[in-house]
């Protein structure tokens, strides 16, 4: 579809009253003309803050959350055809945050009234039922499964005091990435990342920042070539920095300083100019950066990004960078803040200026961000107020919006343009070249093994100007790689020495038996000290054994009675801690910090069996949560920040959509 709706609102306070109109506007074709469909909302208010929220992918539903008038209660309009059609539901509570949608299922919505209450409903809307008092954030979670749900696996996480919290950064099929917070409000914690199955953590990087006052972070999964991740840490001296990570948090190096580019006049040391990419922390600290880093996965290799060259990031104005091999060398590419976009997979790049003044030019490119043209669009300049383009980078449409003025008033105004106009040859197979992902030589049959197999594409060449198409499908040629021993992680109890690949036994617990708890057993873990990385595809080479044996006992006291005894022990200890923990909550929740984490089963073993471990080693501090979704029963994780409520232990994932076009 070619939807883009519009909502625009106006806000007047008067006294200890507010009086508002808002106007629904809907387009069929990329913006090119809309239609006033505010007569579908019977003329309602629809909140300013968080008016709209649009379903995940190409669901096509989306809420608009309205005031009702005279009363205290609010009112929502429900579509699941893209916004042609809604209906009206009264809720039972008012909303104090936008409504979330459960990323697997459009259908189940999460959302906290503004007397902290957890509300949930799992009919788009229709119906809504309280699930928890006393609530200060709640994001959606996940369970992990490696078996198509028939078994969920317990995740085996670091240690979380009073004094910290964690937060999911990145999850997907191979691994999850994870934040914990250091003790104190520092601003920064370390990144953990998990195995295979979700369970085990090792550490990947200390001194990540994630600021205390918004949870804010830079971290950024660059969605162009596998592996890749950019995030910042607070250095020190206080600096931010940004570095990068090719295979999937193993390793975090800086950024290479670009060719065409000299160091910030405002560094302390030269010698250490990188490039530092300017995201979310960026904006939160209100530095004139209007767009966060940008990424398709059908653009191989692309990156945009707003940064500055030097030692750390600098508040003066960014410019504009662009990599074409997934981060590894960059271009400094525009001068100044710009808002730009990826068009035809990657074939078309665009931007306009950030400027107080008007603008009628906007800038494109068809080589990679190396050359840039100039399009007058309109004759009339408009006030530029946002750029919006069908996600996906499918399309050679971009609409601009923007506002003018008149004697007495402002109007908005929408340009949309169709580059088919400007670039009307179709690709054809010469227009394209073989590239080696994570390779500086394509014909060095050693380069290019990332993650235990190399990546050929096919991709545009820089010279050829020309569409890709709607059709366009990456072509890409996976060839494992000889496992080495690069291809493995640190197994639990092992570390690795400065300057060595080699992991080595722990000292502190050296001859002691480890095991952990899974999916309801026991578990005797027994290991050289590796497991293989997360998406790690290797084949042969080097292979470090490594067994689990399944002792077949269940994860209970081996010193309780009969079958009878145990059901009634465990529901008793079920009875009283549901009541201890009712009371707790009551007493504490969200006005102070407080425990709900428990140790890692590992954790526990370990310590009990030795002398505990060692706080500077990797992979060595696990805490264990249950990563459960919503099921029958509401096994939800609230997670607030510093303030923890905890109804059956979880992993969290912050996922926000906020992109109004289809």
């Amino acid at each position: 579809l070619q939807v883009i709706l519009a909502l625009t609102t106006f806000q007047v306070p008067f006294f200890m009253l507010r009086f508002g109109q808002s106007k629904l506007y809907r387009s069929e074709n990329y913006g090119k003309s809309f239609q006033d469909v505010t007569n579908l909302i019977n003329n309602t208010f629809i909140r300013t803050e968080f008016g709209i929220a649009i379903g995940p992918e190409n669901s096509g539903k989306v809420i608009l959350t309205g005031d009702v008038s005279g009363s205290l209660g609010s009112r929502i309009f429900i579509s699941r055809d893209f916004g042609n059609s809604f209906e009206q539901q009264d809720l039972p509570f008012n909303p104090l945050m936008q409504i979330i949608y459960n990323p697997i299922d459009a259908n189940v919505l999460l959302v906290i009234s503004n007397t902290n209450e957890l509300w949930l409903s799992e009919d788009f809307g229709e119906k809504w039922r309280k699930i928890h008092d006393m609530v200060c954030l709640a994001k959606w979670m996940i369970h992990v499964s490696t078996n198509q749900g028939e078994d969920w696996n317990m995740a085996q996480l670091p240690p979380v005091g009073h004094e910290e919290f964690y937060s999911i950064l990145s999850a997907n099929d191979d691994m999850v990435f994870m934040h914990v917070d250091e003790p104190g409000d520092t601003g920064y914690g370390s990144i953990y990342v998990s195995d295979d199955r979700g369970t085990v953590y090792s550490k990947s990087l200390e001194r990540h920042l994630y600021t205390t006052t918004g949870g804010d972070t830079d971290f950024t999964n660059v969605t162009s070539l596998r592996g890749v991740f950019i995030t910042s840490i607070l250095a020190e001296d206080g600096s931010v920095q940004s570095v990068v990570s090719f295979d999937q948090g193993g390793e975090w190096v800086p950024l290479q300083k670009p060719a065409n580019t000299k160091c910030d006049s405002t560094a302390k040391d030269p010698d250490k100019c990188s490039l530092h990419i300017h995201a979310a922390y960026s904006t939160a600290m209100k530095l004139n950066v209007p767009m966060l880093p940008l990424s398709e996965p059908n653009a191989v290799g692309l990156i945009m990004a707003h940064g500055s060259v030097g030692d750390a990031i600098s508040v003066m104005k960014p410019d504009v960078f662009v990599s074409d091999d997934g981060g590894y060398t960059w271009l400094q590419a525009l001068e100044g803040p710009h808002h730009y976009a990826i068009l035809d997979s990657g074939g078309l790049l665009v931007a306009v200026e950030h400027s107080a003044q008007p603008i009628k030019d906007i800038k494109f490119s068809t080589d990679e961000g190396q050359c840039w043209h100039v399009h007058q669009f309109t004759s009339d300049p408009i006030h530029f107020t946002g750029l919006a383009s069908e996600p996906g980078a499918r399309s050679m449409n971009v609409s601009v919006w923007g506002y003018r003025d008149s004697l007495l008033s402002q109007y908005w105004v929408s340009v949309t343009i169709d580059f088919r106009e400007l670039l009307t040859r179709d690709c054809e197979d010469q227009d394209y070249v073989q590239w080696l992902a994570h390779s500086d030589d394509i014909s060095d049959p050693n380069d290019g093994c990332m993650l235990g197999y190399k990546e050929k594409f096919l991709r545009l060449r820089k010279a050829s100007v020309c569409l890709n198409g709607r059709d366009y499908e990456v072509n890409k040629q996976p060839a494992p790689c000889p496992c080495t021993l690069d291809d493995f992680l640190c197994d639990f109890g092992y570390y690795r020495k400065e300057n060595s690949s080699e992991c080595v036994e722990q000292p502190d617990l050296k001859g002691h038996v480890l095991e952990f708890c899974l999916q309801g057993k026991k578990e005797l873990l027994q290991t050289r000290g590796y497991r293989k990385i997360p998406g790690d595809k290797c084949e042969g080479g080097t292979q470090p054994e490594r067994k689990e044996i399944d002792l077949s006992k269940r994860c209970v006291n081996d010193l309780l009675g009969p079958q009878e005894l145990l059901v009634m022990t465990v529901l008793i200890i079920i009875l009283l801690s549901v009541v201890a923990g009712f009371l707790f909550v009551k007493k504490y929740v969200c006005g102070g910090r407080f425990l709900v984490h428990r140790y890692s089963v590992l954790q526990q073993h370990a310590e009990a069996q030795g002398d505990g471990v060692d706080e500077p080693l990797d992979s060595n501090h696990t805490r264990a949560s249950n990563k459960t979704g919503l099921h029958d029963s509401d096994e939800v994780m609230v997670q607030t920040h510093k303030c923890f409520f905890c109804m059956a232990s979880a992993l969290i994932i912050n996922i926000q959509f906020a992109s109004i076009p289809w």
